[in-house]
């Protein structure tokens, strides 16, 4: 007779103890290639790295052995932003979450496991995903990418998570952030303070607050400021006594430096940034995620209406910006991480954003991005992002070196042999290595 469990669906194997042998390691940090290399992964983590050789067989002994005859071991990839309920369905702005909440969820299920087989281990979504999406995530409900989440984002009365058409009014306010969307709609101290508060009590990871115009938006121009100085200081005063950090939407120089004057310690976007203000971002430890992807995609069949009119004027701005923003940062030393802010059908996308930055950007520079800058964003520098004992073992395993050519990532759907998060197997075209029950 059947024994009734609590919850189900969690693993009920341990993740396998396995060793991938000659492989070519890709050491991120140095960006390097270290090849006849070995890895060894117990409990679902990195427990043995060997350089330049191969264990012994007593080393071996209840360990499945794949021999990858020179493929190539990259850590899993981390997307800085995305929004996972923002998914394929709708084909425009206006009716992005027009669908029913159960529809949503149901193609926000769908949404993430595509992420994962995408390469995409780890995820910042940066509003929309909850709680709940992460915890299911976690436990093996739902597969998709570890996530992070800031719950709804933080807008003023107009600003950029306002989506109502200028018709609209009170009736159609976002209230309490519980109906479906990016944003919750909060004005003047007290209400920063609440939305803020009550964000943080549904245990997100980090919020997410509006300081500047938005090409999606109906009613902010790109070089609109958003909330008040004393608005902004009550919402990261507030997260910093959680022990979280706040991120700001912001393109223009005046919305990153108003955004971090007030405390903000991460930056969205910054299409429009300069070499002085991008100086103060790299001085004061500030990371910043760009994110292209998104533009080109909106600019493009058959998305090229899915902004309205004056969306597409904003959109066409930003992206001609967006890649001398990108050697501005590099130039100055801030941590920038990958991100793609991709919405609709066009989360396929996902991986363009390496092609997009070879254009200024090195691979080793680009792949940073992806693994070890966007681990110490979400604080997991020691855990994530590296091929290093004791991490966890997020690995995507290649028939060809991103180091000489980024644009692999981009076609990870052909080109990589297998994934693995937490140890287990998500997918395989290896003999030998078996996919996870959890992903089968």
């Amino acid at each position: 007779m059947p024994i009734p469990q609590i919850k189900p669906w969690l693993p009920q194997n341990a993740a396998p103890s396995l060793c991938f042998t000659n492989a070519n390691l890709i050491d991120v940090k140095k960006g390097e290639v270290t090849s006849n290399s070995s890895i060894l992964i117990e409990n679902g983590t990195i427990s043995r790295v060997l350089l330049n050789s191969n264990p012994s067989h007593d080393q071996l002994d209840k360990v499945t052995s794949i021999d990858l005859q020179g493929n190539y071991i990259c850590p899993g990839l981390i997307d800085c932003h995305v929004h996972l309920t923002a998914n394929a369905g709708q084909t425009t702005m206006r009716d992005l979450f027009a669908a029913h909440p159960n529809s949503i969820a149901y193609r926000t299920v769908w949404n993430a496991k595509q992420m994962l087989l995408r390469g995409f281990t780890t995820a910042r979504d940066t509003g929309g995903a909850d709680y709940s999406l992460r915890e299911a995530i976690a436990e093996g409900l739902v597969p998709g990418p570890r996530l992070f989440v800031a719950g709804k984002a933080l807008s003023q009365t107009g600003g950029h998570g306002d989506l109502r058409a200028a018709y609209q009014g009170e009736e159609f306010k976002c209230c309490g952030g519980h109906a479906p969307g990016f944003a919750r709609v909060c004005d003047g101290v007290p209400a920063a303070l609440e939305a803020a508060r009550d964000e943080l009590r549904q245990g997100v990871d980090f919020l997410k607050i509006m300081v500047g115009g938005g090409v999606a938006s109906p009613n902010d121009p790109l070089d609109m400021l958003q909330f008040t100085p004393e608005e902004i200081k009550a919402i990261t005063g507030t997260a910093k006594q959680m022990g979280k950090i706040v991120t700001a939407h912001a393109y223009t120089v005046e919305a990153i430096r108003h955004a971090i004057d007030n405390g903000v310690m991460a930056i969205e976007h910054a299409n429009f940034i300069d070499a002085e203000t991008a100086k103060l971002c790299a001085e004061k430890g500030i990371s910043v995620t760009p994110t292209l992807s998104t533009y080109k995609g909106m600019s493009e069949p058959p998305y090229e209406e899915f902004l309205p009119p004056d969306g597409r004027v904003k959109n066409k701005r930003v992206l001609d910006s967006g890649v001398a923003a990108l050697k501005i940062l590099r130039d100055s030393g801030v941590n920038v991480c990958y991100g793609t802010d991709l919405l609709a059908g066009m989360h396929v996308l996902q991986g363009e954003e390496f092609t997009i930055r070879s254009a200024v950007l090195s691979p080793i520079e680009i792949l940073k991005s992806a693994t070890i800058n966007g681990a110490k964003l979400l604080g997991m520098q020691h855990q994530l992002g590296q091929l290093e004992k004791g991490f966890i073992a997020d690995l995507l395993i290649l028939d060809a070196n991103p180091l000489y050519d980024i644009t692999v990532l981009s076609r990870v759907r052909s080109q990589c042999q297998a994934i693995l998060k937490d140890g287990r197997v998500v997918y395989s075209n290896l003999s030998g290595l078996i996919p996870d029950a959890v992903y089968t």
